[in-house]
Order: structure tokens, then sequence, then C-alpha cells
């Protein structure tokens, strides 16, 4: 074989090995592992499948493998999985969660998918600042898929019997929760765990406080948040808190709010969905209640669809994500979600528009939603511990139980502090 037969067949070789692994090479059917937190009733688990199914007939190169995973010791299950290997390639999940487990080194940062979508005009579509709310160390840690808020409902049959307007502001709201206490039935019902503490969370960002400074130090002892938790411990006070609610948990809470036994409540806006039948029409919303100073504001969660260092197929996990925030809708029409949709397109489908109280929360509540961590600038992953380890529960118990508030506040923020360091 003379020199230009051989650096000819050379060259064809390379070729070859070059194709074969290049990025846009074509390459046998590749599976996806696809972890979705429960964010609904059976019924979303149903239509989560079938949006799978969907997406594998329509590309039968890749194939993914749909996996529910519970509530209930999630992170350890993430952690677990990433320790030994097996992470899914993409998941959804809450708030903080991936920037939490890019610390771990368990994320891809997703700017590539950010730019692509910023340049096709796509990311016009989700509400504003919910994509900057997810960047941390200068890098896009997910692509947001859902807005989870509390907003404050109420029993129209409750308050019309005792001939009562539906508060605007906070000593209305006092006013009318003390009035509707008789016997059995609270002005308001509140909860020691996790969903109880939202109380704090909502209560603080509606009075213009929050837990941080704008340089990320803990300022949870401040005049604005005091008074916030004041107005909460006063109305325990007044008796117009259930007595049961520090030992109550969230779906405890929920009952006794859907049974009449509570005029008020905090929570998200698909909970009039659970009501019993015949009892839905009795739920209203309120408008969002001004405060002492006239602030507005509730917390909210960005809910976070991720990609994993683990993968083995980053292009093909990109495109299937790019596929899902497109097709999602239906987990709100037919799998009644919880969450509001992150993008702007879904909200206006008629399953919202025709719904009073999803249409007011997009419209009245979603504007001035703040997250956990508000002054402080962008995400990190310590939110994720103070909501998680109990801080926050203990001092929603001790507010409910009626204990002093300012060692209880103290006990919080050096709790708090801890968690930071």
């Amino acid at each position: 074989m003379n020199r230009i037969a051989r650096l000819a067949r050379r060259a064809v070789c390379l070729a070859g090995f070059a194709a074969l692994f290049a990025p846009g090479a074509a390459r046998a059917q590749v599976t996806l592992n696809f972890w979705d937190m429960i964010w609904g009733p059976p019924e979303y688990i149903d239509t989560a499948r079938k949006l799978v199914d969907q997406f594998n007939r329509e590309n039968p190169k890749i194939q993914v493998r749909y996996r529910s995973v519970p509530w209930s010791n999630w992170y350890q299950t993430f952690v677990t999985a990433i320790g030994s290997g097996t992470a899914p390639d993409i998941s959804t999940g809450a708030g903080y969660q991936a920037v939490q487990l890019y610390e771990m080194g368990a994320i891809r940062p997703m700017d590539d998918v950010i730019a692509e979508m910023k340049a096709s005009g796509d990311l016009d579509d989700f509400l504003p600042g919910t994509v900057e709310r997810l960047r941390f160390d200068n890098k896009y840690m997910a692509l947001p898929w859902a807005v989870d808020i509390r907003v404050w409902l109420y029993r129209k049959d409750l308050l019309a019997a005792a001939n009562i307007a539906p508060p605007t502001d906070w000593a209305g709201l006092r006013a009318a929760a003390k009035a509707l206490t008789q016997g059995d039935r609270a002005g308001l019902v509140g909860s020691g765990d996790t969903g109880g503490s939202h109380y704090v969370y909502s209560l603080i960002l509606n009075n213009g406080g929050g837990l941080f400074t704008d340089k990320r130090a803990v300022a949870l002892n401040t005049p604005r948040n005091v008074e916030a938790l004041t107005f909460l411990a006063d109305m325990v006070k007044d008796g117009s808190v259930s007595p049961a609610s520090a030992g109550y948990d969230s779906d405890s809470r929920r009952r006794a709010f859907l049974t009449g036994q509570a005029a008020f409540i905090l929570d998200g806006p698909g909970l009039p969905d659970s009501a019993p039948a015949g009892q839905r029409e009795q739920i209203g919303l309120l408008a969002p209640l001004a405060g002492p100073h006239g602030d507005k504001g509730t917390i909210m969660w960005v809910n976070n669809l991720m990609i994993y260092q683990q993968t083995k197929y980053p292009e093909e996990t990109k495109a299937f994500l790019k596929w899902w925030s497109h097709n999602q809708k239906s987990l709100w029409t037919e799998g009644h979600t919880r969450p509001m949709p992150a993008r702007i397109s879904f909200g206006r489908d008629p399953y919202f528009a025709n719904d009073p109280i999803r249409r007011a929360v997009m419209e009245s509540y979603i504007p001035i939603g703040k997250t956990t961590g508000t002054f402080a600038p962008g995400i990190f992953g310590q939110l994720n511990a103070i909501e998680g380890d109990g801080v926050i529960q203990s001092l929603v118990q001790e507010i409910l139980q009626g204990k002093p508030l300012a060692p209880a506040m103290a006990r919080a923020e050096s709790g708090i502090n801890a968690i930071m360091k």
C-alpha cells in the first residue's frame, strides 16, 4: 500500500471514529430517568405518565422512564442516589432543591438551555423574575415550571351568616376572626408543621420584612418582623386561633377549614379542589391583605426542573426538558396540580381564566409573591435547610401555644444563624 493510500485509509478511520463520538452523531435508542415529585392528587401522576408516554411515542430514539417520588424522605432519596451514582437524568423539585444539590456537585447548570430559549424568544413566556430567581453562583440552576404560593382563603358561608365583609387588611382580619370565633368554631386555624411555618414567612413578608439583609446576614429580630409575629400572637391571645393548631399537621388544618370549623386559612390556591361535595362554592379568596404600613406580600417558591451531572446523555436530556416544559399544561387541566404555572401562556387557558380563585391568584397574588431569602441576592442552599430543619416550625408552635414571643424569636434567629454558618 502506497503512502497516499495509507493516509487516505487513516483519514477514513479517523473520520468514522470522530463521527461515532460527535455530539450530533446518530446513536441507538437512549433511556433517560425522570424523577417527578408528587405535585397533586392521584390524577396528577396518571397525567404525568401519559405525558411521558406521548414523548416516547414522538421521540423513538429517546425513551424516558417515569418515577413518582413522594415528599416523605425526598432529600434522603436524592442524596442516596447521588452518592451511589444512580441519580436521575432529570427531575422536578422544590424551590431550593437544585441549588442545594448543586453545592454537592450533583446538578448540571443550564446556562446553555437558558441561552437557547432566550434566543428563540421562548424565555419571554415565563412569569417575570421566575427564571432569575433560580440563579446561583452566576449560573442558572434550573428551569422554572411552577409557582407555589400561599394565599388567604375564607368561608363565604360563615362570613355571610355573621354579616361580615371579607377583610382587606390585618386589622379587618383580626376583627373578623374574633367575631367569628364561637363555641367549637375558630376564626383562624394554623398548624405546627411545615405548612404552619408558612404563616410566619407570609406575615413577615406581608409587613415588608424578611429573614435576611441584602448582605445575606440573618435579620429575624427586626421591628417589622416583630410587629408581624406580634399580630399572630395577639390573635392567639384573642382566642381567635383554633387551640388545636399547634398540634395540627397540614391535613388536619385543612380539614378543619374545609368542614367549616374555621373561617380563615393560609394555604395554596388549589385547596378548594379538596372541599367536600357542595362545599367548594363556599370558599372564597381574600384580596392580598394590606399590612399596618400598607405593604402587601406573601411567601412563594419557584419550583425547579433540573438536570443532573451524572447524565450520560445531556443533549437528549435537554431535548426532553424543553419538550416537557412546552407540553405540560395538562398537568393542571387534567392532573389538577396545586401550584400555579410558571408559563404565562398556560395561565391564559380557560382552566385558569374561568376559575375565579386561580384567575385572581394569577392577577393579584403572583405579582406580590416573595421568597424565603427576600432581600438576600439570588438563592442559596441554606434556604432549604432553614425550611426543613424545624427552626421556623418550632417558632410557630410556640406562638400558637401562646408562649412569649421575644425568647421564641431569639431561639429561631440563633437556629438560623447556626444553619448559615
